[in-house]
């Protein structure tokens, strides 16, 4: 990981989704850790951007508005995320889409807790939701079952309980990436490709698909991410023309090891995908059909 001191973490979450600090609790975080500008990039949901960005215009903090949509791929090849930023929030049809995202989140942590219970671990869905403080997620699982003592951390809880494989693991509704992209691009939104690196057939085949679909960014100073990946994932980034972008994936202490702006991005990074909604914001959005949910 690079030693060099950064003003800007493009990939952050809340309580509004499966992060351990409220909106304006991560923007006081990030003025303290001297960040200029922060995206908040949540789960499914826009619903913490409002708190986030008044809590940023009194610190003198930027906070662009983003999203993360979680995935997956064809054939059990594990998931891929898509990052969103500067998308229009307003959007009916994105709000609609947004909203059977979470609950479809929901359905998936009472099963998680249900299957637990099944097992002899006593949480309640009740305690799950209260140290959610809104959509719930995996991490709130997690601390449940560290605060009946069946953890001694979140990693430690996902890797015994709830990671694939494990015993009280549920499986999300499966979006997949280019439906991820085209709906970004529906709504002026710039589509990055999260955290890229042993994602299945990346350059061969995901990257031309999502290419095609109306990808603009690839994720490239990531977490811990070590030098030589970040040079792979640049000259990868440029072959394709793609925006390079990064962040920590922040989601509070004890769930990865970067701490909030603890990963070098380049400043150009956050102009480049400015230049990138500008250049979208003027042009006519292409239409997006949301995917058909399954039977519930």
């Amino acid at each position: 990981m690079s030693v060099v001191a950064t003003t800007l973490d493009l990939h952050t979450h809340s309580t509004a989704s499966d992060g351990l600090h409220a909106p304006a609790d991560l923007v006081a975080l990030a003025h303290q850790a001297r960040l200029t500008t922060i995206a908040l990039t949540d789960h499914d949901t826009t619903n913490g951007l409002a708190e986030a960005q008044a809590a940023g215009a009194t610190l003198g903090v930027t906070v662009i508005p983003g999203i993360e949509i979680n995935t997956y791929l064809p054939q059990g090849r594990g998931e891929a995320h898509v990052l969103g930023y500067y998308l229009d929030t307003a959007s009916p049809d994105l709000q609609a889409f947004l909203r059977f995202l979470r609950d479809a989140r929901v359905k998936r942590g009472e099963r998680m807790v249900a299957l637990l219970r099944e097992q002899g671990y006593d949480i309640t869905w009740e305690r799950v939701r209260e140290l959610a403080h809104g959509t719930v997620g995996r991490p709130h699982v997690a601390l449940a079952l560290m605060e009946k003592g069946y953890a001694e951390s979140i990693a430690d809880a996902f890797n015994r309980y709830i990671s694939p494989g494990r015993p009280a693991y549920v499986p999300r509704f499966k979006m997949a990436p280019e439906d991820a992209v085209r709906m970004l691009r529906s709504v002026r939104g710039v589509p990055v490709l999260a955290h890229p690196m042993r994602l299945y057939g990346l350059e061969d085949d995901l990257l031309p698909r999502l290419m095609e679909a109306g990808l603009l960014g690839l994720e490239c100073y990531y977490g811990d991410y070590d030098e030589p990946t970040v040079e792979h994932l640049l000259a990868l980034a440029e072959a394709h023309g793609l925006v390079a972008t990064g962040g920590t994936d922040y989601h509070g202490p004890g769930v990865h090891p970067t701490p909030l702006g603890g990963r070098y991005v380049p400043p150009q990074a956050a102009v480049q995908v400015r230049e990138l909604a500008d250049q979208l914001a003027g042009e006519p959005a292409p239409p997006f059909t949301p995917p058909v949910p399954p039977p519930q």
